[in-house]
Order: structure tokens, then C-alpha cells, then sequence
């Protein structure tokens, strides 16, 4: 797997926020401040996270570190390793509960039987937790970590006032976000994050996946649930097990966005399901 690499931050985004992208995995980010430099999340690996910290080497030399992770997922917090005892790593406390959780265990497992690169990970935990809000203060930029739930519990974003960007972590994603536990109320949790990253009136939106800065995403994302809702909610009966009913395709409720592979329609497809599966448990 390709190292991350700086990726040109969008027109109009102040050069302080520095994005680093690890191909078809995840975008991570630098934000520079006065007093602190801010890492938030750590990719997938520890070799894969000190890449970037060398790559913010210089500011290090002279500034802290202070990690946030977004959420207990692999592809953002498996570098944690990689910055023991070089700074704070703050997360929402129901990251803990995930870590420790076996599931957790099993897919490091997993990951290793696939990629022996996956051999120097650690699950590592966050070390400051918190419950709805957490503002880093960095002297000229403030950093406000949002409890976020519906793609995880533990799911954060970061608020940057001064910039008007929000980082939407997995929180908003192009096409769509993935409702990854389909149980009943993560649905209307995820519409309800949208909707508080929505009413902050971003200028900007970076999600950890879509390669995008457009705030139009979020409208978009809410957009896209809205209408599965009503579609699903019209049905007189509905087996998401089974195919699809004409209006629930992808294509039907899916607005056009960036082009997608194949193995990407194939997992967005799937995000599809899901949300209609959480839709359907929503029904009145």
C-alpha cells in the first residue's frame, strides 16, 4: 500500500491545514497552529502515520503534538502506535469501548492474515476522552471536536470557526456515508450529525473520504437519506433482504458524484443496503 502523500489543499483553504492522503484508504490531516500542532487521525498503520510526521518534522521540532482520533476504525486510529509518548491522543470515550472490544481484536487478526503489514500495529487507545465537545485551543485557530454518532458511536468531526471547515471525518463521505451498524436510531443519529455540521454553515467540508471540499456534500448527504427514508417508509411491506423495488436502486437514490471504480460502486452499493436496512427498521 502507497505511502501518504501531501495532496493540494482546495483553492480558498488556508495553507495551515495540510491534507495527506493514503490512496484508496484514507485522507488524514495537519492543521498547524500557533501553539500546537494537530494530527487528526493516524491512518491505517504506524509506518503509514510517521511518514507524515516527518513530513511536519520542522514544526514538530518547535511545537506539540496533540492526535485526535475521529473514531475507532481501523483505517484512522491503527497508527496510534506510532505516537506514544509524543502526544495527547483524544477521542470520544465510546473509542475506548471500541478498542478493547474483541471485535476489535479479531479484525487486527483479520488484517494481518491478509498483509504483513499489518503486523506492527498495536491497538493503541486514545489518552483524553470526552462525551459531546472538546475545543483545542491553539492560539489562533480553535479546533472543536463534535460527538458526530450514526457512522460509529464514538464518531467525532472537527470544527475549525476561524477557517469555516469542518473536518466531517466519516461523519459525511462522497457519495454517501455508511450507516455501519443498521440497528434501529443510527439512521436518524446520522441524519441528526449532518444536520449539526449542516447548520454551522461550513465553507468548506473535507470528509476522510470523497476528495472533495464542497459544503454542498453535506446538503447532499442529507439529501440522499432523506429520500431512502420516504421511499422505504412508502412501501406497504419490505423485506430489505430481498431485491431492490423499483425507486431503491443505487442509481435511483444515489445523486451523481465523482466516478467510481468498480471494487468503490461495489462498497457504495453495499453502504446502499445498509442504509435502507436501517431505513426499514425506522418504519413507523
Amino acid at each position: 500500500m502507497s505511502a501518504p502523500t501531501p495532496v493540494r489543499i482546495p483553492s480558498g483553504i488556508d495553507s495551515r491545514v495540510v491534507l495527506f492522503r493514503v490512496q484508496d484508504e484514507v485522507d488524514v490531516f495537519v492543521v498547524r497552529t500557533e501553539r500546537f500542532v494537530v494530527l487528526i487521525d493516524t491512518t491505517g498503520t504506524p509506518s503509514q502515520c510517521r511518514h507524515v510526521l516527518d513530513s511536519v518534522a520542522a514544526e514538530l521540532a518547535r511545537t506539540p503534538l496533540i492526535v485526535v482520533n475521529t473514531h475507532a476504525d481501523w483505517d484512522h486510529v491503527w497508527g496510534n502506535s506510532a505516537v506514544v509518548g509524543r502526544g495527547p491522543i483524544l477521542a470520544h470515550e465510546a473509542a475506548v469501548t471500541r478498542l478493547r472490544a474483541v471485535e476489535a481484536s479479531q479484525a487486527l487478526r483479520t488484517k494481518r492474515g491478509g498483509s504483513a503489514r499489518f503486523n506492527e500495529v498495536e491497538l493503541v487507545e486514545p489518552t483524553v476522552t470526552f462525551r459531546d465537545s472538546l475545543d483545542i485551543h491553539g492560539g489562533d485557530l480553535t479546533l472543536r471536536l463534535l460527538h458526530t454518532p450514526g457512522h460509529t458511536d464514538d464518531h467525532v468531526a472537527v470544527w475549525i470557526p476561524e477557517l469555516r471547515l469542518c473536518l466531517a471525518g466519516d461523519a459525511a463521505e462522497d457519495p454517501i456515508p455508511e450507516v455501519t451498524d443498521p440497528t434501529p436510531g443510527n439512521l436518524g443519529r446520522i441524519r441528526r450529525s449532518l444536520q449539526l455540521l449542516h447548520d454551522l454553515r461550513p465553507a468548506y467540508v473535507l470528509p476522510s473520504h470523497g476528495e472533495t471540499s464542497s459544503p454542498d456534500l453535506l446538503s447532499r448527504n442529507l439529501a440522499y437519506f432523506a429520500t431512502v427514508t420516504e421511499r422505504v417508509s412508502a412501501l406497504p411491506a419490505f423485506d430489505p433482504a430481498a431485491d431492490l423495488p423499483s425507486g431503491l436502486a443505487f442509481a435511483d437514490c444515489v445523486p451523481a458524484g465523482r466516478e467510481l471504480t468498480p471494487a468503490m460502486f461495489d462498497f457504495y452499493e453495499m453502504c446502499h443496503r445498509k442504509a435502507i436496512r436501517a431505513a426499514a427498521l425506522e418504519r413507523p
